[in-house]
This record gives structure tokens, sequence and C-alpha cells, in this order.
């Protein structure tokens, strides 16, 4: 068996490569092969600039996959050759996988390009999960890419009214096709004066910042209401100097805002769900699945290109240097 791969090979250095394959199938996993696999931008680039310690080169990206099951090991149950699953596999057209843990049949009738923007959505879902949003609230996002988008979205389905903010038209144009009621661009009219003005000058009670630059975040406290809230979705990256004095005041003194800091890294919460506690990856996932069944979430806008894996260069330049026309960018693991 051929399996082709996309590689990474070094910073910047992306091939797409074709290799002999002799699957080992142990108890409890399963070979599958893709049908569509989703790049993670921000992720994705982090590792391909080679400053993600984690990720050592050369190296497979990848986490987000739809893929049919080709062969079943000793011991599966509940799952059989030819089902559609969900899960969180690598940028290759054959894997062998674990069937625990988030690895899940994708409902009847439901978009298979869809489905890999699940992992985004449940990505995104985190930062809602640890929130006090409650019907009725004004909540803002900075950073309308696959995460923030869909953090927007889920907010507003949690009964917010959302502000979305991004440098990018283009960005900002997709949110409202998703939409999200309000978009506003940064970097030309103070977003300050303008949330003052939806909210009739009491600022946000939420914020979520998706775009992992911390002095985007830092900017932001200043139109967040007393007693709000910040919520880091976006992993912080790169180096900025600042008083970290003036950072601690928002979150010390009630004069600042008494503002509360909270992390939204999708890890926090366990894989498998558990009679301890309500929420899971694979309870989100579900509830994801459903969400775009009932085209509450929206998905379709999101996708701006759908590529050949040997197109990997192509996609990961453009995510890179053209981030206007490059947003969710699919790898089609077709033959044909």
């Amino acid at each position: 068996m051929k399996n082709r791969k996309v590689v990474f090979l070094g910073p910047w250095q992306v091939e797409t490569v074709e290799e002999k394959f002799s699957p080992q199938i142990g108890e409890q996993e399963v070979l599958v092969k893709k049908l569509y696999t989703l790049i993670s931008p921000g992720t994705e680039l982090a590792m391909l600039s080679g400053n993600e310690s984690w990720f050592p080169m050369p190296g497979i990206p990848g986490y987000a996959a739809v893929s049919e099951i080709v062969e079943v090991g000793v011991g599966v149950t509940g799952f059989n050759s030819g089902d559609i699953v969900f899960h969180y596999g690598n940028h290759t057209q054959y894997e062998v996988v674990s069937i625990r843990g988030t690895f899940l049949k994708v409902p009847e009738n439901l978009d298979l390009k869809w489905v890999p923007f699940t992992r985004m959505a449940t990505v995104a879902t985190t930062a809602i999960r640890v929130s006090n949003i409650e019907f009725g609230d004004y909540v803002s996002v900075t950073g309308l890419g696959l995460i923030g988008n869909m953090a927007a979205q889920l907010a507003q389905l949690q009964g917010a009214a959302v502000i979305g903010i991004d440098l990018s038209g283009e960005r900002i144009r997709i949110a409202e096709q998703c939409g999200v009621i309000h978009a506003i661009r940064g970097g030309e009219i103070s977003v300050h004066e303008q949330i003052a003005e939806f909210t009739l000058g009491k600022g946000v009670s939420t914020h979520i910042e998706a775009t992992g630059v911390p002095q985007v975040a830092v900017q932001s406290l200043e139109w967040i209401a007393k007693l709000g809230e910040i919520i880091f979705l976006g992993s912080p990256r790169g180096e900025y100097n600042t008083d970290v004095t003036e950072i601690l005041n928002y979150c010390h003194l009630y004069g600042r805002g008494c503002i509360t800091f909270k992390g939204a890294h999708e890890w926090r919460y366990p894989t498998e769900p558990n009679e301890f506690v309500k929420h899971s990856l694979v309870r989100n996932s579900n509830i994801v699945f459903e969400l775009m069944k009932q085209k509450r979430l929206q998905v379709e806008p999101l996708i701006s290109h759908v590529l050949k894996p040997e197109e990997a260069k192509k996609a990961y330049e453009g995510l890179r240097l053209h981030k206007d026309q490059y947003s969710g960018v699919l790898f089609d693991w077709s033959e044909t």
C-alpha cells in the first residue's frame, strides 16, 4: 500500500511525499482512509515556523479529519468497514487510529466538507464553556479567523449580542455572512468608541481574544465592563513588552474594572464523558454536529479552498501571505 503525506521538512519547507505503508492495526484501532482534512492556520503555521518546540521536524501536521474506515482491529465494536467518522487525524491519506477519545460516526446528511470544522468549533466552544455569558449580554471577539468566527457564532447562540473585530475586511464580510450581527474593522475607527456606542457606554461583559496577539489582548481591556471577563482563546504567541502592573490592576482594582482573566485551552476538559464532569470533547463534538445539521452554526462561508494534498505548498503559502484570500483550507484526499 502507498500512502501520501504532507510533511514539514523544516521551517517553511513543505512537501507532499508518497511512501510504502504496511499498517499494523492493534486492538481498539482501525485503519482509515481520509476524505478531507482541515488545516488549522494558527497552530500549523506556528509549527511550520519552527518555533514550536513540541513539534519535531520533519513531521506530519494536522488534527482534524473525516475518514472512511477501511479495516477494523481485534476487539473493535460499534464500528465497521465503510463507516464515515470524524477524528483527530493528520494530513495523510491512510492512518491507523484508536477508536478511543474523539472518534465519532458522522451523522447522515451532513456535508462531509463541514465535518473537519468540528474540531475548530469545539476549540471555540471552550471559550463559551468557561465564560459567564448569559442571554442579553454584550460580547466582543477579537480575531475572526476560523476559531474566532465560530466563537462569535456560538456566543450568539448563547443569547449574547456579539461584536466581532478584525483588521481584515474579508473576514468581516465572512462573519456577517455567518450571521454575526455587529462586525467592525479594527485599525480604522476607534474600536473602543464603537463598542461604547453599541453598548450604550457600558462595555462588554465578556471579551473573547482569539488572535493570540498579546498586544491585542492588552488593548481590549479598556472596553470590558466592570466585573467583566477576558477569555484567552487564541494561544498567545510572540514577545510583547509592557508595564505588567497596569495589566494586573485591570484585574485587581475595582476602579479599573476588577476584570477576571480566564484561559480557554481546549484540553481543560476531558476527552471522553465521565460522571463527574458535565463537559467533554466528545459531548461538544456531538453538539456541534447537531448545530451544523440544523444550520445554526454556519460552516460553508468559512471554506475558502479545497485543494489536493499535492498543492500543500500553495495552501500554506496562501495562509501565511494571503490571509484575506485563504482561511478555511481543506485537503481533498480522493484519488480522482
